[in-house]
């Protein structure tokens, strides 16, 4: 498990959870044999088919976020959700060139990357997120090209915006201003008997 979600996975194991923590196509462990894709809720549903669950909670760090909120809108058994640091859209244009150099490498190339790019909007899929919402966003997470969160958090029917003003991509200077919020967030979705 990756460093960044050691605390997010404690905060929710602690609330009484089980945590499922992966790597999709093209990111951590396996972004040297396979690449991105924006159909994440086909990784997704195979995962919930896999741990034999009716439902679940996703939260997504930084393009994960948008994975997490791609997934809510067309993988019903999503329940609750959360982004952190999370694109709502991606633009190519304004990307700094060590992102883009990034997406090139976990997309087969720089022509693959834009292709990509272009499917990161959730303008469209963000009225369809039926579960409760979260999205957290840091006041100094400054990437250019990266839409900020709160027009995710205002079209989806249940969403709701937290913005921590000190914070910087993955605010992960700013734990105790959002760490707990987003835990009881998902837990309390949860827990919920099922609507």
């Amino acid at each position: 498990m990756d460093e960044e979600f050691l605390d997010l996975a404690a905060a929710l194991l602690g609330r009484g959870l089980a945590v499922f923590s992966m790597d999709g196509p093209g990111q951590g462990a396996l972004a040297a044999t396979t690449v991105l894709r924006p159909e994440y809720e086909q990784v997704v549903g195979r995962v919930v088919d896999a741990l034999g669950v009716a439902r679940v909670g996703l939260v997504g760090l930084s393009l994960g976020g948008y994975f997490a909120a791609r997934a809510a809108a067309l993988e019903p058994r999503v329940a609750a959700v959360a982004t952190v640091s999370g694109p709502f859209r991606l633009d190519w244009a304004e990307l700094p060139p060590p992102v883009r150099d990034i997406m090139a490498r976990r997309t087969e190339g720089a022509d693959a990357a834009r292709a990509f790019a272009r499917h990161v909007d959730l303008t469209g899929l963000a009225p369809r997120i039926a579960a409760p919402l979260l999205v957290v966003d840091g006041g100094q997470d400054v990437i250019p090209g990266v839409t900020d969160g709160e027009p995710l958090a205002r079209l989806a029917p249940r969403g709701t915006y937290l913005h921590v003003p000190h914070g910087d991509h993955l605010l992960g200077n700013a734990r105790p201003d959002w760490l707990p919020r987003l835990a009881d967030h998902i837990t309390a979705a949860l827990t919920a008997p099922p609507a």
